[in-house]
């Protein structure tokens, strides 16, 4: 491709908006283009990556005997209200209505889709297991994008479904595919930890993200030191040290305490140590019952897992004035002991404790009144959780479970995601099922798989780039040659140019009537791995320059024997 009739319009501008590298260099390499917040132009070039990344992906899965179609854009909203799932996705629904009234969902993930294809057939035991897959747009009205192609709010993905007779039979599949999915981030480019993590509104009960690390991903996850343990911020589990679980316990005790309404007033009016007080956080959830969660006070409440312990969907925080009128208690003095007493039967207060308070005796806190405190409060002595779990955040420094050693704190950008999702679909869905030996009907068990190619794409940059540009690697790389012809070497280019097309080299031609630094600026910028230069210094020995991106030797080798020296 000529660079002259290429639309490839590269600039050295940056947005203050433009926080990540990924975002800065394909927007400046005229890759992508904003369009509105969220949404992107992939322009011809970034569309040949894009390309790229799919068949990179697709030979894979095919070769793994995976069956490639395709869904519609537009779902049938009624098949989101057969699974309850049209206001638990985690992100808002776009929705549509047709001439005649009939409503449907821009797709933002497709099992509901995936398993009404499926259960339109009769399918046998003998059929299962099998594995469709799809690329195709997706759609979700996320609360802001950030990072170029890192959130956003239109994309394409490679979203894939399994279906089997039980779950014996779909961990085979599972641990396939963290086989393939490695491959294909490898052959992308890209090193990827395999780390546990939430389902979050797709469903089921275990998955795993596949992350590249980076300090301007969005994941937090944690890694043990002398183990392959590796999960979620929201889902790593610790031990919970004892601390003072043996002290005798002594007489509840109420005192006056005139102090600020945090954890550290707390600390520093009693001469008590953190992790002897009773952090309390009062939420809200979406059948408007009020969560009380207690955990220790050196600990802090992941919500994910407290969301899971109660099976609700989604959390806030209650306001200041909820929790004096309807809890009858004060902000920063808030106790499980004594709570539920005299609550209007209307409110629904549920208390989770984590288990971090059965490490220690004699915990100190609030007494539901401003200015006073309890001393000696105990576990089921003093009150009675309504559910007890663990609810706890985990920190590096931390001892993994079962003795795999400490936690280290680890950022990266999720780029593809595993899921176990069982039965969640198939039985809401009606006659999701197949027959069995026996000629009975049961439902299918499902398994979920996802990568995001744009988001895969920005992850690509990330891990590979310097201070002048993209650096692509070989497989997705939109071109494999960057020729460039200086002054008073046109002729010679040309040629050069038809030789290698000819070959099937994949090359951008540079023939633009610019200057030799705005060439080599852009030839840096865009990141090809190979640069061939041809200029009258070159072709006074019929040579021309050969430089690797990532290399900073310069070759000189003559064009009569480029080509063998390509191929």
């Amino acid at each position: 491709m000529k660079f002259s009739k290429y639309f490839l319009k590269t600039s050295k501008t940056t947005s203050s908006d433009d926080k990540s590298v990924s975002a800065k260099f394909l927007k400046q390499g005229g890759f992508i283009a904003e369009s509105v917040a969220g949404r992107y132009y992939f322009l011809p070039i970034g569309h040949r990556v894009q390309q790229k990344i799919i068949k990179v992906i697709k030979e894979e899965m095919d070769a793994a005997g995976y069956q490639e179609m395709i869904t519609p854009i537009l779902h049938p909203l009624e098949l989101w209200k057969e699974t309850n799932r049209t206001n638990t996705t985690g992100f808002e629904l776009m929705k549509i209505k047709d001439r005649r009234g009939a409503e449907f969902a821009l797709g933002g993930t497709a099992e509901e889709m995936f398993v009404d294809l499926v259960r339109r057939y009769k399918s046998s035991y003998r059929d299962l297991p099998f594995h469709l897959y799809q690329f195709s747009p997706k759609f979700r009205d996320e609360l802001r994008a950030r990072g170029g192609l890192l959130r956003v709010r239109e994309f394409i993905m490679k979203d894939g479904y399994s279906f089997h007779k039980d779950e014996e039979d779909f961990k085979i599949e599972y641990e396939k595919m963290k086989k393939v999915y490695t491959k294909i981030f490898e052959k992308l480019g890209l090193k990827t930890s395999i780390v546990e993590s939430d389902n979050g509104y797709i469903g089921g009960e275990y998955c795993h993200e596949f992350i590249t690390e980076s300090e301007i991903g969005e994941s937090k996850y944690f890694i043990a030191q002398n183990s392959d343990y590796a999960a979620h911020e929201d889902v790593a589990i610790f031990e919970k040290e004892l601390k003072n679980k043996d002290e005798q316990q002594k007489p509840l005790v109420e005192i006056e305490a005139k102090r600020g309404n945090t954890m550290e007033d707390g600390v520093n009016f009693h001469k008590l140590p953190l992790w002897q007080q009773i952090k309390d956080v009062l939420f809200v959830d979406n059948e408007n019952r009020f969560i009380l969660a207690i955990i220790r006070g050196d600990l802090n409440v992941n919500e994910t897992k407290l969301l899971h312990l109660i099976k609700a969907t989604n959390l806030r925080h209650a306001t200041d004035e909820e929790i004096r009128e309807q809890i009858k208690s004060e902000p920063g003095f808030i106790s499980p002991v004594g709570i539920k007493k005299g609550l209007n039967k209307q409110v629904e207060l549920v208390i989770v404790a984590d288990d971090s308070l059965r490490t220690i005796s004699n915990a100190y806190g609030g007494n539901n009144k401003k200015n006073q405190d309890l001393l000696n409060i105990n576990i089921d002595r003093d009150y009675q959780p309504d559910i007890e779990g663990d609810i706890a955040l985990a920190m590096a420094g931390y001892n993994a479970k079962n003795g795999m050693g400490k936690l280290i704190e680890k950022k990266g950008i999720e780029v593809g995601n595993i899921f176990q999702l069982g039965y969640h679909y198939s039985s809401k869905m009606k006659d999701a099922v197949y027959i069995d030996a026996d000629g009975k009907e049961k439902p299918f068990y499902m398994g979920c798989y996802g990568i995001g190619i744009g988001r895969t794409m920005a992850a690509i940059i990330e891990k590979h780039n310097d201070q002048k540009g993209m650096l692509w690697p070989e497989l997705v790389a939109p071109f494999q040659i960057h020729l460039i012809s200086l002054y008073g070497a046109e002729n010679e280019t040309d040629e050069l140019y038809k030789n290698m097309s000819g070959k099937g080299i994949e090359v951008l031609y540079d023939d633009r009537d610019k200057t030799a630094g705005e060439k080599f600026a852009d030839a840096d910028l865009i990141g090809l791995p190979i640069r061939i230069v041809v200029s009258k210094k070159t072709l006074e020995q019929n040579s021309c320059e050969v430089k690797k991106r990532n290399e900073l030797e310069i070759k000189i080798i003559p064009l009569s024997s480029i080509l063998d020296f390509l191929v």
